[in-house]
């Protein structure tokens, strides 16, 4: 787990690179920013923790469910809308 100091200073390292990316890439960079810290930091890092497992093991963990999802996405609309192909 994170102590609050890790969180502060992490922030706030975020936040420098979100100014900086900002003034560089505008928007599409405070999001691609913001993306890669909510996946690599929260998800992976939330699975390694719960799990007890590697940083590989939890990625792979992370693919799978987002697997899962996708499945279950694609058979909702084939059951929803039946026959229709985009």
């Amino acid at each position: 787990m994170h102590n609050l100091l890790e969180v502060f200073l992490g922030s706030e390292i975020i936040m420098r690179n979100m100014s900086l990316l900002g003034a560089r890439g505008g928007l599409g960079g405070i999001i691609s920013l913001f993306i890669k810290f909510v996946i690599y930091d929260l998800c992976i890092t939330g699975i390694m923790n719960i799990f007890g497992v590697s940083h590989t093991v939890a990625l792979f963990i992370f693919l799978g469910i987002l697997a899962v999802i996708s499945f279950g996405g694609y058979m909702i609309r084939q059951r929803v809308a039946h026959g229709v192909d985009d």
